[in-house]
């Protein structure tokens, strides 16, 4: 059996579980898929094709169902589970490994990092790229921003070249939501970012995106050892060699050095807002 095969195995078996107890909740309360659209907000078709394994449910449809039919948080808890496999086989590992991570670092050059990204700009991101179930993709997205949200959250180290605070994605709208949220997130205590200024010209990411995840020592289930994650055209590369890790922590140094200080950083995106607007 190919990579792909088992995939496609691991995925269905998922999804057939979770329309199976959604099928099997109804069933004990009694309701029809009718109702249960109802309650969830959406169409009768969409209920049968989350039944019957064919569509990724959404995180609000867990959450309403759950209510609707008395499931104490069931849905909700196994949706986690779900949503992971809208993510490429290769990038599933990294999104378990940022959710153990105690420090995250990021250097995106085009497009804002996706953790740091508002709904309306990820789906626009997403839409521009023709994939097949946006909202999907869109839900899984936002999913990964929840490390950000918990009590103790990682560290997260952004620096973002200013080509990014421009890249039109969206209409202006979407941008000034977009830009803005970043200020806001800049002011979180575990969040810092940085953007790199045009006039630097050549730079240490000059070859692409790329992020860092260091652990914390002695945690149960996190790698010993720092990883790196390289942003490709078709899917990305997860490296664990020291070797990666020590040039992509010299390239972030370096990066760091070249891009302007927390204060002016914010201060630019300020000034791109008012542009924008």
């Amino acid at each position: 059996m190919t990579v792909e095969e088992q995939d496609l195995k691991e995925k269905d078996s998922m999804l057939t579980f979770f329309g199976s107890e959604v099928q099997r909740l109804r069933g004990r309360k009694g309701v029809s898929q009718d109702a249960l659209a109802k309650a969830t907000h959406c169409t009768r078709t969409l209920v049968n094709k989350i039944e019957n394994a064919v569509r990724v449910p959404s995180k609000d449809f867990a959450k309403y169902a759950d209510e609707f039919l008395d499931a104490e948080g069931h849905l909700s808890r196994l949706w986690p589970l779900v949503i992971l496999y809208a993510y490429p086989s290769w990038f599933r590992p990294f999104v378990e490994l940022e959710k153990q991570a105690a420090v995250i670092r990021t250097f995106e050059h085009t497009l804002v990092p996706g953790l740091l990204q508002t709904r309306d700009y990820a789906r626009a991101t997403l839409t521009v790229r023709r994939n097949n179930d946006v909202d999907t993709l869109l839900d899984a997205r936002m999913e990964r921003q929840t490390i950000l949200e918990r009590g103790d959250p990682p560290e997260l180290w952004a620096v973002v070249h200013e080509n990014a605070l421009r890249l039109r994605v969206g209409d202006a709208r979407v941008m000034r939501e977009q830009l803005n949220h970043l200020l806001d997130m800049s002011e979180r205590p575990s969040i810092v970012i940085q953007v790199v200024p045009s006039s630097v010209g050549a730079h240490a990411g000059i070859n692409g995106a790329f992020h860092t995840l260091t652990f914390k020592e002695g945690v149960k289930g996190a790698p010993a050892l720092p990883i790196v994650h390289v942003d490709g055209f078709l899917r990305g590369q997860l490296l664990a060699d020291p070797a990666d890790f020590k040039a992509a922590d010299r390239a972030y140094d370096l990066l760091m050095g070249d891009a302007l200080s927390v204060q002016a950083s914010i201060d630019l995106i300020a000034d791109v807002v008012k542009e924008t607007t």
